[in-house]
């Protein structure tokens, strides 16, 4: 089991940047992969981008080049941090952890935080 909680959403004009974190109930070395996700309203979650335990990283096309995602294993926390903001990156964004159980993985996801960019 795993609790996530995000922050750091917001209201940011369009050009601009924000820093969202998950902060984990546990370590996330024990943690196969930690991830951001996204859902805009009508739409469906897409993933935004994804970090291993080893630090191996990756994005989806459509913020490659803006976003960074990153770990700190000493906090139990991943940030996403996100730079030069589109309207369309407007969504509730989920912290998410997969950990490995007995024959699958398991998907845990955090309550989500509210990105707004004003276009």
């Amino acid at each position: 089991q795993v609790q996530l909680v995000e922050s750091g959403g917001g209201l940011v004009q369009a050009g601009g940047s924000l820093r969202l974190s998950c902060a984990a109930s546990r370590s996330i070395f024990s943690i196969n992969v930690m991830g951001w996700y996204r859902q805009a309203p009508g739409k469906q979650r897409e993933l935004v981008a994804t970090i291993t335990s080893i630090g191996n990283t990756n994005y989806a096309d459509s913020v490659k080049g803006r976003f960074t995602i990153s770990r700190d294993t000493a906090k139990n926390t991943v940030a996403l941090q996100m730079n030069s903001l589109k309207h369309e990156d407007t969504a509730v964004y989920y912290c998410n952890a997969q950990l490995r159980v007995p024959g699958t993985y398991v998907n845990y996801w955090g309550q989500g935080t509210q990105v707004t960019v004003s276009s």
